[in-house]
């Protein structure tokens, strides 16, 4: 019971800074500058989670390059610098990853 309690107050302290920003912050009164420099977190947050996931085993430790996560996530990422568009990005990673898994 105290896990489920523990749960439920951390989904809504979330919820509460998340709703707490859109109601604080009007982004008609913000600079053009602060508006670019925001547009860059997206950018910065998602390296910082998919990195890590892709590049350590359980043990916090690197896999080698062979390993088919490495392979998919850096065919996606040629993939996402030539076509410079995002949904061809994922589909492809998906792909590769599916394929490389069936063929070992």
């Amino acid at each position: 019971m105290n896990i489920l309690i523990s749960i439920l107050l951390a989904g809504i302290i979330n919820y509460l800074t998340r709703l707490g920003s859109f109601i604080i912050i009007n982004p008609n009164k913000m600079s053009s500058k602060i508006k670019q420099l925001l547009s860059y977190v997206p950018s910065a947050v998602f390296p910082a989670i998919i990195f890590p996931a892709v590049f350590l085993n359980q043990e916090n430790e690197l896999v080698s390059f062979t390993d088919p996560e490495v392979i998919a996530i850096s065919l996606a990422f040629l993939i996402g610098v030539i076509s410079q568009n995002l949904v061809i990005t994922i589909i492809s990673g998906l792909i590769s990853f599916w394929t490389i898994l069936f063929l070992l």
